[in-house]
């Protein structure tokens, strides 16, 4: 069984930063994309970020240039460097990956349990 832990949510003040972590654990052969995923109160689930295996990485508009996401795929761990938060940024953030157990399996897409973000003063 494979799973998903998210760590380093928290309350921070605006313009802060975070550091957002997510391990995968459990019998794992391949790791393809990693995203990270947000859903504020009454809004729906958004892609904030995700990075391919080669480390190509795509951003939601409204974080380009202030996060960053980064893999190791040494430690199955993507993470998500949050810099210049707002309130608006609020949210619990999700993480999502697409996992190959075996060599003869299909990926199967996962997700973590969640990490609340709070941006407020």
């Amino acid at each position: 069984q494979v799973q998903l832990v998210e760590s380093g949510g928290g309350l921070v003040q605006p313009g802060g930063s975070l550091r957002l972590s997510c391990a995968a654990s459990g019998s794992i052969f391949r790791l393809g994309v990693m995203s990270w995923y947000r859903q504020a109160p009454g809004k729906e689930r958004e892609l904030v970020a995700s990075i391919t295996s080669e480390r190509a990485t795509n951003y939601v508009d409204s974080v380009k240039g202030r996060f960053t996401i980064s893999r190791d795929n040494a430690k199955n761990t993507v993470y998500l460097q949050m810099n210049g938060l707002k309130p608006e940024d609020t949210a619990v953030y999700y993480c999502n990956a697409n996992v190959k157990r075996t060599s003869q399996t299909n990926y199967v897409n996962l997700w973590g349990q969640g990490t609340q973000v709070t941006i407020s003063s």
